[in-house]
């Protein structure tokens, strides 16, 4: 067994026996002794992707820190490495700084930051060790946050309300996603009142399933509406129920419950051919940038989910055309309504053709937060989709601690 194969095994095996709670502050101490750092620090990234929490400090004196929030803005080497997904490092006074993300997959979980000391000579080998490091560490954040809170409390700013952690709980684990034959990213920006927006997605062997749900209302009624529908949208697709079926349980959950209406759009992407199949229940139109120009899709518009009583015609399942290279939005109507109407989605596309799906996602929301001063009236929801195609065969990557197994395959594509 390599030295780095046996650092990274006692690394896993110590956070598996500490307790969940503890497991990275002890992948942290472990760090600390093998590099000899005066610092070891875990930095989480919140829910809304615009600040870190340092959730967990190690130090030469074996002590840990109160809990720091630390905003993403301004250009920090924070929001540098973030954003980027490349490793930090540079001298800190008599010490040396080193900062790389912590990704699974593309979802951008946190850094982890360390100070060693200066003069090292092999300081390219500490990076990609420390890399390699928190490419695990990805894994046991994942992995233990199955049993308790505490990593979910580092994510969040401010207690959500009630309606806030239904709506939470609706979202996919992770809001980014890297394969072969695409990349996706979603976005939630909540209102005041909670209006109930969802986005999901799966991936199984042979489809990736999308899709965004906006129910009608505010509050707590609009967020057991939101948990009605995906839950069934859910069911009905794990059972393996055609697209068409997915859409029609929807409806009828929402009907058979009393829990109002809403729209939505269901995408189905056949892995193997590319082809692309979609469903739109009253929902505004998807947007699709194709070699450097945007444009909606026009589609067959179906009755929003939750009037089948009144019209239970079946809904129609079309085709979406999708070419490799293209990048497909789907949004909510707070995306282009209220203060929406303020903001050029297609100019903010092209803008942000160069950047991961995940950073395009949270500069959209971002725009239309800032051009409601803050304090949103409806719900702010978008995914982005980059379609590679499906002669793919290597996972498209940015680059950084979570990539650098797979980039020894194939040279990151942005």
């Amino acid at each position: 067994m390599s030295r780095g194969s046996s650092d990274l095994s006692r690394l896993l095996t110590a956070a598996e026996t500490a307790a969940p709670v503890e497991a990275v502050a002890v992948v942290a101490e472990d760090l600390r002794r093998r590099f000899a750092a005066t610092k070891v620090t875990f930095l989480i990234v919140d829910l809304t992707g615009r600040a870190l929490a340092r959730l967990s400090t190690t130090t030469a004196a074996g002590s840990e820190n109160e809990t720091e929030r630390i905003p993403l803005f301004g250009g920090s080497v924070y929001e540098q490495v973030i954003r980027t997904q490349r490793p930090h490092h540079e001298p800190a006074g008599q010490e040396q700084r080193v900062i790389v993300p912590v990704t699974n997959r593309g979802d951008a979980i946190g850094l982890l930051e360390l100070l060693l000391p200066a003069g090292r000579s092999d300081e390219e080998e500490v990076v990609l060790a420390v890399g390699e490091a928190a490419h695990a560490l990805a894994y046991v954040v994942i992995a233990n946050g199955r049993f308790t809170d505490f990593y979910t409390w580092g994510k969040r700013s401010r207690p959500p309300t009630l309606a806030a952690e239904i709506q939470y709980q609706l979202l996919p684990q992770a809001l980014s996603c890297e394969a072969a034959q695409f990349t996706l990213s979603g976005s939630l920006e909540p209102s005041e009142d909670l209006s109930g927006d969802t986005f999901d997605y799966a991936l199984d062997r042979d489809t990736l399933h999308l899709s965004v749900t906006d129910p009608m209302g505010h509050d707590l009624g609009a967020a057991l509406a939101a948990t009605v529908l995906v839950g069934a949208l859910r069911r009905a697709r794990r059972a393996g129920a055609p697209l068409a079926e997915q859409a029609r349980q929807g409806d009828q959950a929402l009907t058979s419950h009393g829990q109002g209406h809403a729209t939505g759009q269901l995408l189905r992407i056949n892995l193997h051919t590319g082809k692309a199949e979609l469903v739109n229940a009253g929902h505004p139109w998807p947007m699709r940038m194709r070699a450097g120009m945007v444009e909606t899709i026009p589609c067959q518009v179906d009755q929003p989910f939750g009037l089948a009583v009144v019209s239970p015609r079946p809904y129609r399942v079309q085709t979406l055309d999708l070419h490799p290279g293209d990048r497909l939005l789907m949004l909510t109507d707070g995306m282009l309504e209220r203060h929406g109407e303020k903001i050029d989605v297609a100019a903010l596309l092209r803008q942000t053709r160069s950047l991961h799906p995940r950073e395009t996602t949270l500069m959209l929301t971002s725009a239309v937060r800032d051009a409601a001063g803050g304090r949103l009236e409806d719900d702010a929801t978008v995914v982005c989709l980059d379609w590679h195609g499906p002669q793919e065969v290597h996972r498209h990557v940015s680059s950084g601690a979570d990539t650098h197994q797979a980039s020894a395959a194939r040279p990151p594509n942005r």
